[in-house]
């Protein structure tokens, strides 16, 4: 059977843009697929949902043709959905996909649907994740590589350093992590990309952006420009020649093909609140929302969250970090608090250290090329780890396996 795990932990490719007809005998299947209609992944497709099972989809299609994929729930036995799928085989057109959901654990009706063609089996109750990823599955070519993962930064206000934190966990998903990605500065006015990676790349962002009906596998690896050896940089060219008004599709092509270039996306996104800006984030995998320990960041971070969970049904929350910590003289909301208010666990938590940023955005440089080894340096390789989905243990500095075993014998010279 269809084995119905974490979907949320795995990446899940978009749905192409096609076709997709249900036909139900419960109304709680009914509503999951009208749900699963309303996640990102499916903002593509064509979904439209009926009651009566198999019957209603053999009525349906006896004179018109067929969607690309129907998803088919039988209920058991008296379903009779070897009969069912034998007549609806009559009239689909060539091409069309069968999903069958069912209520009935059976191996033997499963190879049976395998044979007659069906392209997956899940057992009810179904959550709109696994209906998804199957979907998804059905379109994505053998042997194609997986789509990488897209990790979008947002500050809740400006200047409050998602850039800065943005190049960084980059930096640390591709050095610390090893693996392979591409940082996207989506701030076509005002980018800072290429002075933080001290690069100067003739091209960018914008004749990707500007030029979508030229756009192509070739064109973006010519646009990129190598930081190191698993680090490519998409840079913005920072000038204001001309007025930037885009569309709300504007960076979608581009999305979709570096997506499918590297195992991971980070998007430097800028603050402003548009229709590209939220279709960004709200298709992104992973969302790290950046803010400081202010009234300002508080509120605006509550009510961000609060839109994208609307957006993003089916998605976890995003992760906030809180940037400059501890600033001398400045009253500032305490970490729990800030946590509390928003009923989310902060990510982590970025002291105030203006010399060592400073020190590294003069440099063009990140944190762990200025300060390797660093708690500052440790707490992005974390974040990178913890964002492309791994769990890393690490000993505080200077600890060992033995240092329970010396407090004991510390203890004890103490005593004598």
């Amino acid at each position: 059977m269809a084995e119905q795990s974490e979907t949320a932990e795995r990446v899940i490719a978009p749905v192409p843009r096609i076709t997709i007809q249900a036909f139900c005998e419960v109304s709680e299947t009914a509503a999951m697929i009208e749900a699963a209609a309303q996640d990102r992944r499916l903002q593509r497709a064509r979904v439209k949902v009926r009651m009566g099972g198999g019957a209603a989809a053999i009525e349906a299609f006896r004179h018109a043709p067929t969607p690309n994929v129907i998803v088919l729930e039988v209920q058991g036995a008296r379903s009779k959905p070897l009969e069912c799928l034998d007549a609806l085989a009559e009239v689909c057109d060539e091409g069309t996909r069968v999903l069958v959901i069912g209520h009935l654990n059976d191996v033997t009706l499963y190879r049976q649907l395998l044979q007659r063609g069906v392209s997956d089996y899940l057992m009810a109750p179904v959550d709109p994740l696994t209906l998804i990823a199957s979907i998804s599955e059905m379109f994505t070519a053998a042997g194609v590589r997986p789509i990488g993962r897209s990790i979008a930064v947002f500050g809740v206000r400006g200047g409050i350093g998602a850039s800065t934190v943005a190049h960084n966990l980059a930096w640390s998903v591709a050095r610390g992590q090893g693996v392979p990605t591409v940082i996207a500065d989506l701030d076509i006015a005002f980018g800072t990309a290429s002075l933080n990676f001290n690069q100067d790349p003739p091209q960018g962002i914008a004749e990707a952006v500007f030029a979508p009906e030229r756009l192509d596998a070739a064109l973006v690896e010519r646009l990129l420009s190598k930081c190191s050896d698993n680090l490519s940089l998409l840079s913005a060219p920072a000038s204001l020649d001309r007025t930037i008004d885009l569309s709300e599709p504007a960076f979608d092509v581009l999305i979709e093909h570096l997506r499918s270039s590297v195992p991971c996306l980070v998007l430097d996104v800028p603050h402003q609140w548009n229709a590209w800006t939220k279709r960004v984030l709200s298709a992104a995998d992973e969302i790290l929302v950046v803010a400081g320990p202010d009234l300002a960041s508080l509120r605006n971070a509550k009510n961000l969250l609060g839109a994208l969970k609307h957006g993003r049904p089916n998605d976890a929350l995003p992760r906030v970090l809180l940037n400059g910590t501890g600033m001398p003289k400045r009253p500032e909301i305490a970490a729990a608090e800030f946590a509390k208010a928003l009923d989310v666990p902060l990510a982590a938590t970025i002291p105030f250290d203006p010399s060592l940023f400073g020190t590294a955005a003069n440099n063009g440089q990140m944190i762990a090329e200025v300060q390797p080894g660093s708690k500052l340096a440790d707490l992005f390789n974390d974040l990178a780890a913890s964002a492309i989905g791994r769990v890393e243990t690490r000993h505080k500095s200077g600890a060992s396996l033995l240092e329970p075993l010396l407090a004991k014998l510390a203890a004890r010279r103490k005593a004598s």
